[in-house]
C-alpha cells in the first residue's frame, strides 16, 4: 500500500502524509519482512475525531491506522498490550481532547482548517526515524517502558518528534465511546438495577474498604500529552505549606462550551495526593459525561407519566427562579410536555428503577432541550464497592444540604472544642493554620438527617484579605468527621490571601451586588474580603462550646451503626433519608477503564433536599420548601423559617 491511505487528504497536512505513506512501505518493501504490519498513515489534528464538528474525511481508516501524522510529530501505535485493545480511533479521540481551547474549538466547531501546505517539512532523517520506531513497535521489538504494572499492560503509543526526533512511550487506555470498538445499546432498567451487596469493612469505625494506595491505577496513562485519559500531566505546588497538594486539568465540553475541569489531591506526601488526584480525577470523568457505550432514552415528562413509567420530576431537585430564566441566556424554564434525554437509576428506597433525567446525572452532558438547570459534581462518589461509593456521595449531599440550611437559615451553632480532639492530625492543621496566621473552628451543623456535621471556619486573626475560609465534612466517626473538615479548610488558606488581593476591585463590586457573583470561585474568594465578615455572625458569635464528645454523645452512644458491614450504613442512612419524605436514586457512572481498576462511581440523586449551586442567580435552595423546614425539623427552631429571616447573601461554601 502507498498512496491508498493519503487519497482524501488536504491542506493542511495531506501532502506529509502521502509522503510518509510511501516513504515507510517503501522501507517494509525494501526489508522484505512479512511478519511487519503494511503501514497505515492519516493526518492527525486537521479534522475533528470527536463527531461534533465537520465529518472526518479519515473516519474509515483511522482505527486501523499504526501511525498519525500531526503539525509536530508522529505517533507510532498503539502497539503492544496485554488487556483492553485500543485502536487508532481510541487514540486519536484522546489526543484531541489534550488539545488547548482555540485548537479545539476550531476542530469541534467545524472550522476550515488552514496551514502551510508542505507542512510539516518531513526530512530524511526524520522519516528515518520515523521507520526504525516503526519497525522496532510494530515488529515486537519494543518493550512498554513503563514502570507500573497497570500501565505496562496496555496498548503504548510512541510520540517521535519531527523536530528533535526525541521518541516518548505512552500507554494508552482504550476509549470506552470510540464508535469503533464501542457498539452502543439503549440504556435499560434491568441494566440499572443496585442490589446492596455485603461489603466487609476492615473495622467497625472504617468506612473506606481499602486504602487509596492499594489500587493499581495506571498512572501514566491517566496524564500523559499524548493520550492522557484525564489530562496532560500533573503538577505539585511546593509553595503550599499546609499540604502537599498535586493538581492536573483538561477541557471538558459541555452545554455551556468548554469547560476547564480541574482535579486534585490534598494529602501530606506528594504520592499520596497524586493517587488522590489521580481518583478525584477519574470521578470527574464519569460524572462529566455517560461514558457507558449506551444511548439515553428520550421523551417528555407528560409522557412518560401517562404511561406510568417511574420518572423523577425535575421540578423536585428545584429549578431557578422565574426572573433567571428570563435573563440569563444559557438555561430555559422546564416543559414537561418537551422530550429530553433521561438515564435509568434505581431507587433505594423504593427498590425499583426510575428514570433521571441525564442533566441531573452527568453534570456536563446535555441538549438545548433540557438546560433548565447547571448541575455540579455534588452527590458524586467513587469507591471500592458500589455500597462505598454511595455512602460517601450520600454523606456528601447531606453535607452540603446541611451546610445551606445553616448558612441560609441563619442557625445558632455549637462550637466544638478542638482541644477535646485526640487525633494528632487535628493538632497538627490547627498549628499549621496558626503559622499562616488563621486560627480555625469547627460546628456542629448536623441537622435531621442525624448523621454528623461539621463545618470548620479558617479565621484571618489581623483582618487582612482572606478573613474567613469555610470548608465541611459529613461522616459516622464524628472526629474523623472534624479532621476531614478542617482538612478541607487547611487546602485553600495559603493560597486565599494572594486570590482575594488580586481581584479585591472585582470582589467589592460583588460585595455591592450579588448578582456579579457568577462562578464557584467567586463564592469562597467573596468572604476572603473584610467587609463581608458581617454576614458570617453566626459563626463568628456561636450560641456555646462544647467538648467533641458532648455535643456528639447521643450518636455515638445510642444511634450510630456498629457493624462489620458497610451494607449496614448504607442501608442506615437511607432509611434516616426516606423517614425525612425524600427518596434516594442510585446511577451508576462507572466508566469501563475505572471497573478495570477495581472502583465504582455513582451520582445520587435525593430529591428535595438543598442542592449546592454557584452563582447567586441561579440558587434553587431559596426556593425550596425544605429551606423553611428544615431546621424546624432539626429541632434547631421551634417554627417554620420566616421569608424575612432567610439570610439572602450568597453562600462561602468553596
Amino acid at each position: 500500500m502507498t498512496t491508498a491511505a493519503a487519497a482524501p487528504a488536504a491542506p493542511p497536512l495531506g501532502r506529509a502524509t502521502g509522503h510518509l505513506q510511501d516513504a515507510l512501505a517503501a522501507h517494509r518493501a525494501a526489508l522484505g519482512d512479512a511478519g511487519l504490519p503494511a503501514p497505515l498513515v492519516v493526518p492527525l489534528g486537521a479534522a475533528d475525531v470527536l463527531g461534533t464538528g465537520a465529518p472526518d474525511p479519515y473516519a474509515a481508516a483511522r482505527p486501523r491506522a499504526n501511525v498519525q501524522l500531526t503539525a509536530r510529530a508522529a505517533l507510532v501505535g498503539p502497539w503492544g498490550g496485554e488487556q483492553g485493545p485500543a485502536c487508532g480511533q481510541c487514540l486519536a479521540m484522546r489526543w484531541q481532547r489534550l488539545r488547548g481551547r482555540s485548537e479545539r474549538e476550531a476542530l469541534e466547531r467545524g472550522r476550515r482548517p488552514h496551514g502551510a501546505t508542505a507542512w510539516p517539512l518531513l526530512t530524511p532523517y526524520a522519516v528515518d526515524a520515523v521507520w526504525a520506531v516503526y519497525r522496532a513497535a510494530l515488529g515486537g521489538r519494543l518493550t512498554p517502558p513503563a514502570t507500573g504494572p497497570a500501565d505496562r499492560a496496555l496498548c503504548q503509543v510512541t510520540r517521535v518528534d519531527l523536530g528533535t526526533l526525541a521518541t516518548v512511550t505512552f500507554p494508552l487506555l482504550p476509549e470506552p465511546l470510540c464508535p469503533s470498538c464501542v457498539t452502543t445499546a439503549p440504556e435499560t432498567a434491568d441494566a440499572a438495577r443496585t442490589t446492596l451487596r455485603p461489603a466487609a469493612k476492615p473495622d467497625p469505625g472504617r468506612y473506606r474498604l481499602r486504602p487509596a494506595s492499594s489500587y493499581e491505577l495506571p498512572e501514566q496513562a491517566l496524564a500523559n500529552p499524548v493520550c492522557g485519559a484525564l489530562g496532560a500531566r500533573t503538577w505539585i505546588n511546593p509553595a503550599s505549606t499546609t499540604t502537599a497538594p498535586v493538581a492536573g486539568t483538561n477541557f471538558v465540553r459541555g452545554y455551556a462550551g468548554l469547560n476547564d475541569v480541574t482535579w486534585s489531591g490534598q494529602a501530606n506526601s506528594y504520592a499520596a495526593s497524586r493517587t488522590l488526584a489521580h481518583l478525584e480525577g477519574l470521578e470527574r470523568y464519569a460524572g462529566t459525561h455517560r461514558r457507558r457505550g449506551t444511548t439515553p432514552v428520550t421523551a417528555s415528562y407528560d409522557a412518560l407519566v401517562a404511561e406510568g413509567t417511574p420518572a423523577l420530576d425535575p421540578a423536585a431537585r428545584g429549578l431557578y427562579a422565574p426572573e433567571t430564566y428570563a435573563s440569563d441566556p444559557l438555561v430555559s424554564p422546564f416543559d414537561p410536555a418537551r422530550e429530553i434525554p433521561w438515564v435509568w437509576g434505581h431507587s433505594l428506597r423504593d427498590d425499583r428503577p426510575v428514570l433521571v433525567p441525564a442533566r441531573l446525572a452527568h453534570y456536563s452532558a446535555g441538549v438545548d432541550a433540557d438546560n433548565f438547570v447547571f448541575e455540579c459534581s455534588n452527590g458524586c462518589a467513587t469507591g471500592g464497592s458500589p455500597e462505598e461509593a454511595i455512602l460517601f456521595a450520600l454523606l456528601e449531599l447531606v453535607e452540603r444540604d446541611a451546610f445551606l440550611l445553616a448558612w441560609y437559615g441563619r442557625a445558632r451553632l455549637t462550637a466544638i472544642d478542638l482541644r477535646t480532639c485526640r487525633r494528632t492530625a487535628v493538632r497538627a492543621m490547627i498549628d499549621r493554620a496558626a503559622l499562616h496566621g488563621y486560627d480555625v473552628h469547627a460546628y456542629d451543623t448536623t441537622m435531621d438527617l442525624a448523621v454528623p456535621v461539621v463545618t470548620a471556619l479558617a479565621v484571618r486573626r489581623d483582618g487582612g484579605p482572606g478573613t474567613l475560609s469555610f470548608g465541611a465534612a459529613a461522616g459516622f466517626d464524628p472526629e474523623e468527621t472534624v479532621e476531614s473538615a478542617l482538612s478541607e479548610v487547611l487546602t485553600y488558606i495559603p493560597h486565599l490571601p494572594h486570590q482575594v488581593a488580586e481581584r479585591r476591585g472585582e470582589l467589592l463590586q460583588m460585595a455591592r451586588d450579588y448578582t456579579k457573583v457568577l462562578h464557584l470561585k467567586d463564592h469562597a474568594q467573596l468572604f476572603g474580603l473584610p467587609e463581608m465578615a458581617s454576614h458570617a455572625e453566626e459563626f463568628l458569635e456561636p450560641s456555646g462550646l462544647l467538648p467533641l464528645e458532648a455535643a456528639f454523645r447521643d450518636w455515638t452512644t445510642s444511634v450510630r451503626p456498629r457493624t462489620d458491614d458497610l451494607r449496614d450504613d448504607v442501608r442506615f442512612l437511607v432509611r434516616r433519608i426516606a423517614d425525612a419524605g425524600h427518596d434516594v436514586v442510585v446511577v451508576d457512572q462507572t466508566t469501563p477503564e475505572q471497573r478495570g481498576m477495581g472502583l465504582h462511581t455513582v451520582a445520587m440523586v435525593v430529591p428535595g433536599i438543598l442542592p449546592l449551586d454557584f452563582g447567586w442567580s441561579r440558587q434553587r435552595a431559596l426556593l425550596m420548601p425544605r429551606l423553611r423546614t428544615g431546621l424546624r425539623d432539626a429541632g434547631r427552631r421551634p417554627d417554620v423559617l420566616p421569608a424575612a429571616e432567610v439570610k439572602t447573601v450568597p453562600h462561602p461554601f468553596p
